[in-house]
């Protein structure tokens, strides 16, 4: 009898038929730098806009609070994107 993880990876194996590519271990330490970098991208990006965040709220700035705070979420959005093309380039040995 197979277990249900058994039973999930054969459909998912069926769901995919090039089958899932193997990764070398050159590319997994470069997937791991590109999740590393954008991490402290995000997290620098993170730090400046709460204080911003945090003043505006402070001074009862209601308007550039909502404004920095649609700030963040779209800096938070690019950097994803940013890091997902990256690590899509490496999982295609571009």
């Amino acid at each position: 009898m197979k277990s249900a993880y058994e039973l999930a990876m054969e459909r998912l194996d069926a769901a995919d038929p090039k089958g899932r590519e193997k990764l070398t271990a050159e590319q997994k330490k470069q997937l791991a730098d590109i999740d590393q970098l954008h991490k402290a991208k995000l997290a620098e990006r993170e730090i400046f806009l709460n204080q911003q965040i945090a003043a505006a709220r402070a001074e009862g700035n209601a308007e550039e609070y909502e404004k920095l705070r649609e700030e963040l979420r779209r800096e938070r959005t690019v950097l994803e994107e940013e890091r997902e093309n990256a690590k899509n380039k490496v999982r295609k040995g571009k």
